[in-house]
């Protein structure tokens, strides 16, 4: 337990963190910043969560980008 205890994303389910990138950013601007299909081609949330929990990069990616928006706004 006390290796979850600095992890930002403890608690916060993929589909959060999907949710809020689009809500901020908008499904063309997040493929802009993180060029993956699942947010270029017909995106929405369901598709971009099977892609992302098969492919480690880009959930490590949008994880990523999920922090800095979040976390360094502040």
């Amino acid at each position: 337990m006390s290796e979850q205890q600095n992890n930002p994303l403890h608690g916060i389910k993929l589909e959060q963190i999907v949710t809020a990138l689009v809500d901020h950013y908008g499904w063309q601007e997040l493929a802009r910043r993180i060029d993956i299909n699942c947010f270029k081609v017909n995106p929405s949330v369901k598709s971009s969560l099977k892609f992302l929990r098969r492919t480690p990069w880009a959930r490590e990616k949008t994880e990523a980008l999920f922090i800095a928006t979040t976390f360094h706004q502040q």
